[in-house]
């Protein structure tokens, strides 16, 4: 799986397609793009409670996201992410339209969808 590397910035840790599971909160999602540092608004990164404000200088992805209740977009800092391992499909219906499930829970996103 390709590792994304930013200018001036460190390696993404996780890549396109790659399922990942928060690390503390009970979701998982598919990655579907990253941003090498925070780029969301100010009132979302003020959002979140001080003593677990992610520093911005990170990589964050976006995710199509699920937990047991439903599906969502979700954006995330690097160091709250772990890879899934269980192998299982999301089920977050924007994944079939933007990726092809390769093999055990493994995504490759859609060429019509890197243009």
């Amino acid at each position: 799986m390709d590792k994304l590397r930013f200018s001036g910035m460190r390696q993404a840790k996780f890549g396109l397609g790659q399922v990942v599971k928060h690390r503390v909160y009970p979701f998982r999602g598919v990655i579907f793009d990253v941003d090498p540092c925070f780029n969301n608004s100010e009132e979302w990164y003020e959002s979140i409670p001080e003593d677990k404000r992610p520093d911005r200088n990170q990589p964050f992805y976006h995710l199509f996201a699920e937990n047991t209740e439903t599906e969502y977009i979700a954006y995330v800092s690097e160091q709250n992410l772990v890879e899934d391992t269980s192998g299982e499909p999301v089920r977050h219906p924007m994944v079939e339209q933007a990726f092809e499930n390769v093999a055990h829970g493994t995504y490759r996103m859609l060429s019509r969808m890197t243009n």
